[in-house]
């Protein structure tokens, strides 16, 4: 069996200190997944709960498949960036085919799982016989698949058949099926890894390429099966996360490739090549998901959560590092029956010993909890908006002035993290729950958990699909989208060319603004939308989409923009002409966009007062949590705000 096995050099082993140090330094990875858990074990009482622990497990399911597709391409010496948006491609083609082209589901499954494989071979035929490096021909896949995955959705999530989103389902009530999906995918991978021809020529490949063609190895067709392999995981890895969240989302997975290559680095594969084995991966994975559920238990600022998670993620490496340098060199090829017995026995001591330490220190947190009442959480879609930020400003002033325990997350616009947070909120002593969801159905899953559980969920901004919550409190998007082509189209005198800066493809918000906006200029014949392009909500986007609108529409009248942001990024590129030859038109009303405002050169805002959906969403829940009565929808006035009425806006 090949497998990345270390073995000391002679004298290195010593007595009983040094053997206690040559297991630690051996098991790197296992290490500092145990004192992980013993750490979060002794700071959180709601860590160690059965729960919590399955929830840990579905967490780091898709990350942990996509990581068992990578290990065969990083044991190989390559890289594979493509894997998250081959994974959202993957579950986009199931949904589409299953719905809008009416495919037979099993059919559909096929497809999907044939996208993943056919992704794959491209990148094989690029490196192998393209002879592109393996991090420029997969960053290509990246793109490419993301955006074939937007064309086929129009940029909005398509509903997963029920009869596949069984497989975000558990069995027997507790058991979830992400995780027994993770257990046979890494069986799968243990067993062409140590098992088979193709898993001993990836060890050959990546130990030495040139030794492996001289040697027999036909290796650039092992190339192809290899990122063929990875294609096929990441494909199964997107009809998972698509199960959860009971939807394709276009923009799903992303960033998930650099997880799962850091799963395989954190288990002890070397980018190099040559070494790594799938049950490192694993660990590696579930490090990864330990840390985000313990730092969202303890109540750790979304800011600082991505510092802590790269600081371990480097310690860990480097305790690998240490590991090698230590005395010990690795071995590949054919690991005897005794090898493998040694590594069984110290995975079986190593959870002995780990269930001793975190059982003991489950004794300290009886009784010491917060009172339920007194804690929520908050579950924002990004804070890399001033929107949203100021949502967070006015719950956490409310939450001050009730004494209130408030843990705020980030999900960044990822609809999967979205919902590991709220099953981490579900898991832990929360009173009531606020949810700012990214995408309305994929958020319908982890909240009807919460259900289940007896949590009392607030949705704010964004209502939830196809579960329950005690309270909406929200402006409308789409009023709000009618209200902004009013106030353009009047600027204007009716008549005019415009263009519509649009947001996250695959956002309710950007959808329903849009919607609205859309609904409003009919009413104005006279004004002609030349073009609409996404800027992401983002204002450097917005600036270099806008300049690179003017090259081909130098005449504007008017832009209109699916929120501040993007507004001011517009009225850069403008220049001059913002607010005199071109109206500006945003959406928020954000303390940037209400200067720009004030100084004309953002012609009006939509204003959503954000801080007090904040405000009145930590209010409801606190209501909710002490049983009371809510009405099902709590609206927050929206109003246009210009240069005449912007003293008297209070935001």
């Amino acid at each position: 069996m090949a497998t990345d096995t270390l073995k000391s050099k002679p004298g290195a082993q010593g007595g009983a200190p040094g053997g206690l140090r040559r297991l630690l330094l051996d098991n790197g990875a296992l290490t500092a997944l145990i004192v992980l858990v013993i750490a979060m074990s002794a700071l959180s009482g709601d860590f160690l709960t059965a729960d919590n622990l399955l929830n840990i497990g579905v967490q780091a399911a898709v990350v942990a498949i996509l990581a068992f597709g990578v290990t065969f391409v990083i044991v190989s010496a390559g890289i594979d960036l493509s894997v998250g948006s081959v994974a959202a491609l993957s579950a986009t083609v199931l949904a589409w085919s299953a719905t809008s082209a009416g495919v037979p589901v099993v059919l559909a499954v096929l497809l999907a799982i044939a996208t993943g494989i056919a992704c794959g071979l491209v990148n094989g035929i690029l490196v192998s016989y393209g002879k592109l490096p393996s991090f420029i021909a997969t960053l290509a896949m990246l793109s490419v698949a993301r955006g074939l995955s937007l064309v086929i959705s129009q940029g909005s999530p398509i509903a997963f058949p029920d009869s596949v989103s069984h497989l975000g389902d558990t069995l027997g009530g507790w058991l979830p099926v992400p995780v027994l999906v993770m257990i046979g995918m890494g069986l799968i991978t243990a067993f062409i890894l140590g098992r088979t021809y193709i898993g001993r020529s990836m060890y050959a490949i990546g130990g030495n390429e040139e030794a492996a063609r001289l040697s027999g190895l036909r290796v650039k067709k092992q190339k192809l099966a290899i990122y063929a392999l990875s294609g096929l995981f990441a494909a199964a890895a997107g009809i998972v996360l698509a199960s959860r969240l009971a939807s394709a989302q276009p923009q799903a997975a992303q960033g998930y490739e650099l997880d799962a290559i850091a799963a395989v680095v954190i288990g002890g594969a070397s980018l190099a090549g040559g070494t790594g084995k799938a049950s490192g991966t694993l660990i590696g994975a579930l490090i990864l998901a330990v840390l985000r559920n313990g730092l969202n238990l303890l109540s750790v600022s979304a800011f600082w959560q991505q510092v802590v998670i790269g600081v371990v993620i480097a310690l860990a490496v480097l305790l690998d590092t240490l590991r090698r340098k230590a005395g010990a060199t690795p071995v590949t090829g054919a690991s005897g029956g005794g090898n493998r017995k040694k590594q069984a026995a110290t995975y079986l001591l190593a959870a002995v010993v780990a269930a001793a330490i975190v059982g003991a220190m489950s004794f300290l947190h009886n009784g010491s909890s917060t009172a339920k009442n007194e804690k929520v959480g908050l579950s924002l879609s990004t804070l890399n908006n001033p929107f949203f930020v100021q949502i967070q400003a006015g719950a956490k002033e409310e939450a001050k002035k009730q004494g209130v325990d408030l843990t705020v997350t980030d999900a960044q616009n990822d609809a999967s993290q979205q919902a590991n947070q709220l099953q981490n909120f579900t898991s832990g002593s929360l009173g009531a729950i606020i949810v700012n969801p990214v995408d309305s159905d994929a958020a319908g899953p982890a909240v009807r958990s919460a259900n289940q559980a007896d949590i009392p969920v607030i949705a704010v901004d964004r209502g939830v699909n196809k579960a329950e919550t005690d309270a909406l409190v929200a402006s409308d998007n789409v009023a709000g989208g009618r209200q902004g082509a009013k106030a353009l189209a009047e600027k204007l005198g009716g008549e005019g060319t415009i263009v519509i800066l649009q947001g996250q493809a695959g956002t309710s918000a950007s959808r329903e603004r849009g919607a609205g906006f859309a609904e409003g200029l009919k009413d104005y014949p006279g004004i002609k939308v030349v073009a609409k392009q996404p800027a992401d909500f983002d204002r450097t986007k917005g600036l270099d989409v806008m300049t690179n609108l003017l090259q081909a529409h130098p005449d504007i009248d008017g832009v209109f923009a699916e929120n501040d942001e993007m507004a001011l990024g517009a009225i850069k590129a403008l220049g001059s002409k913002a607010g005199t030859s071109v109206q500006v038109v945003g959406f928020d009303g954000t303390p940037d966009g209400l200067k720009a405002v004030e100084a004309g050169t953002l012609y009006a805002s939509v204003a959503q007062q954000p801080k007090e959906l904040g405000r009145i969403a930590v209010t409801n829940a606190l209501r909710a949590a002490d049983g009371k009565k809510l009405d099902e929808t709590v609206k927050v006035p929206v109003k246009v705000v210009t240069k005449e009425n912007v003293a008297d806006f209070g935001g």
